[in-house]
């Protein structure tokens, strides 16, 4: 009966480690799906895409789960997530905010990226996503990110286009210029 329960005990170890290294496995092969366009590291290098890197992992983890239940529309992610279950979201969410968040931003235009600081200041831009633009809980990190995809996105909401995401924004940048969203995304890109 001892040797019973000591066989039951290390087949259910077995078990237990195979399933493990299944879902590892599972999870790098499903993160190396998602770096073809947001970047092996989540430091994406294709315009319009958006760096995942050292984003807050309850931001990640609710954008992949609006995306995979169709709140959030994005044709390009159409499919990406279907049948990945909630387990498998908190660990791309994992990996990818603990990778450091590294900017893709060209050269700086000094008049710009002043221009940038002074809105984002008075904006009060810092008060959710933090002085330091790193994003918290479930608000983005923006320092770092694409410029091109901080624009797209900062169009979105200024002209309530940005479903599935946080209304708040709309009001935020209520009244502001194509030049002002410039020169916040230029700022933005810019800091690490």
């Amino acid at each position: 009966m001892q040797y019973l329960k000591i066989a039951t005990f290390a087949l259910g170890l077995l078990c237990s480690s195979a399933a493990s290294l299944s879902f590892a496995q599972d999870i790098s092969a499903k993160i190396q799906v998602c770096g073809a366009c947001h970047g092996a590291d989540g430091n994406s290098k294709i315009v319009g895409t958006p760096s995942l890197a050292g984003q807050p992992k309850t931001f990640l983890e609710n954008q992949l789960v609006m995306i995979r239940e169709g709140m959030r529309d994005i044709p390009v992610m159409k499919g990406q997530l279907d049948g990945l279950n909630d387990a498998a979201i908190v660990a791309i969410a994992k990996f990818y905010s603990g990778s450091p968040a590294i900017s893709q931003a060209g050269s700086r235009n000094a008049a710009l990226f002043e221009k940038g600081q002074v809105i984002s200041k008075e904006a009060l831009c810092g008060t959710c996503h933090l002085p330091s633009y790193v994003g918290r809980d479930q608000m983005p990190r923006i320092a770092a990110q694409r410029e091109d995809y901080l624009l797209y996105s900062m169009r979105q909401f200024r002209s309530n286009q940005a479903t599935g995401r946080d209304t708040i924004m709309a009001a935020s940048l209520y009244g502001m210029t194509d030049d002002d969203l410039k020169a916040i995304a230029h700022y933005l890109s810019q800091l690490q």
